[in-house]
């Protein structure tokens, strides 16, 4: 039990960890007012959500252990203009991991978000601009 104490700990110090924590919140708040609205449950919301997010918590529970062992830093590997934003000078394997968790539930979460019917529509196109510059694997173009 005081390994795990320490672990969350360690977690709760890096403010990416947090930012992924938080993410998965909300992308699991906003599942559930999208469940509710479609009487069903969803990617956000229901066994294959939970599996999900608890993966990427754990992964990133030993991805810290990792960093522990053998301190790697890979700011090197995160662009430029991105690297102005964030909040640290060092990024571990847990930190780097997590920066992309961040961006897959960002997604989800505009996602139900529109399908709850909010207008984020203008958000949503910027996020997907921004993303489109690093990668090309986007969601379809139906939200």
């Amino acid at each position: 039990m005081d390994k795990i104490i320490v672990l969350l700990a360690l977690a709760w110090g890096s403010a990416i960890i947090k930012l992924n924590i938080w993410s998965v919140v909300v992308d699991t708040f906003f599942g559930v007012i999208r469940a509710i609205k479609e009487h069903k449950f969803n990617s956000s919301f229901g066994i294959d959500g939970a599996i999900r997010k608890i993966s990427m918590i754990a992964s990133l529970a030993f991805l810290l252990v990792l960093d522990r062992i053998v301190q790697i830093n890979l700011i090197g590997f995160i662009p430029e203009t991105i690297r102005t934003y964030l909040p640290v000078d060092a990024i571990g394997v847990a930190e780097f991991f997590g920066l992309l968790y961040i961006a897959y539930e960002l997604v989800s979460i505009l996602k139900n978000m529109t399908l709850c019917g909010l207008p984020v529509k203008r958000l949503w196109e910027m996020v997907k601009k921004f993303l489109s510059q690093y990668t090309n694997e986007l969601p379809d173009n139906n939200t």
